[in-house]
């Protein structure tokens, strides 16, 4: 009678174990987090226009502002951004502080490493920018230069390949292009979409210098194991690609469609 009582309780043990298992996988499972939350988080700089940035009202607008509001809505939850500096936004999607990272992050090799990416949503490149009557001719006249770009880019390497001197690093591209206006910093690699809207605005005397360096491919990032959510998202931009969402986004925002290679 022990004896079939222990085994009892040691089956009962067990189950039990199962159950909370089974109940951790659950709770684990990105995509019904997200759903049972009733929000998604994205990260972004919000100070990136006209991708991501604060208007006069002081409200965060641009086209990854649109494009994750979309893609929020189509998973039927509130979008909840996030702005925080470019430097740290990994470390912070990879503790969990935010569902992911739709702010204009460029899929690389080495970001790869400890994230997960999404199909593209727009496909851009790196471009030099300089003064409006500068004597630099090409990108090679940047040898020896100091170059601007935004801590935690692509865009440090691109400089130290046209042999800067030295690479100034800086929050967001509102300050590299204001070093770039004020003669601080002899260039800025920036993206070109950013580059061509700060010419447009009329607040810089700047202008492109030679064609792009790359190109990037601009996807949303997700920690490892949220694979669930990642699948979702992916079925989502999938959609938007096809029903010509995400190139409408791009003309009200860039007067141009970048989300096609």
């Amino acid at each position: 009678m022990k004896a079939m009582l222990r085994l009892v309780t040691a089956l009962a043990v067990v189950l039990t174990l199962f159950a909370l298992t089974a109940c951790s996988d659950e709770k684990t499972d990105s995509l019904t987090r997200v759903k049972d939350a009733g929000e998604i988080s994205f990260a972004m700089s919000g100070g990136y226009p006209p991708f991501n940035f604060y208007n006069d009202n002081n409200e965060l607008v641009g086209f990854d502002v649109d494009v994750a509001k979309t893609v929020a809505k189509r998973l039927g939850v509130n979008l909840k951004p996030v702005t925080t500096e470019w430097s740290g936004i990994i470390e912070g999607l990879r503790s969990g502080a935010y569902d992911g990272i739709l702010g204009s992050m460029a899929v690389t090799e080495e970001r790869q490493k400890v994230v997960s990416f999404s199909t593209p949503y727009y496909y851009s490149g790196a471009q030099l920018m300089v003064k409006k009557g500068s004597s630099f001719s090409s990108p090679a006249d940047m040898n020896g230069k100091t170059i601007g770009v935004v801590t935690g880019t692509t865009f440090a390497e691109d400089a130290k390949k046209l042999g800067a001197g030295d690479v100034k690093l800086y929050k967001d591209d509102t300050q590299t292009l204001v070093e770039l206006q004020s003669g601080v910093v002899d260039g800025v690699i920036t993206d070109r979409v950013v580059g061509v809207n700060a010419m447009n605005t009329g607040k810089f005397d700047i202008k492109m210098l030679g064609a792009p360096l790359r190109s990037e491919d601009i996807a949303v990032a997700f920690k490892k194991e949220d694979d669930t959510l990642l699948a979702e998202v992916n079925t989502i931009l999938k959609a938007m690609h096809e029903d010509g969402t995400l190139s409408r986004l791009s003309e009200k925002w860039l007067k141009t469609d970048i989300t096609t290679k």
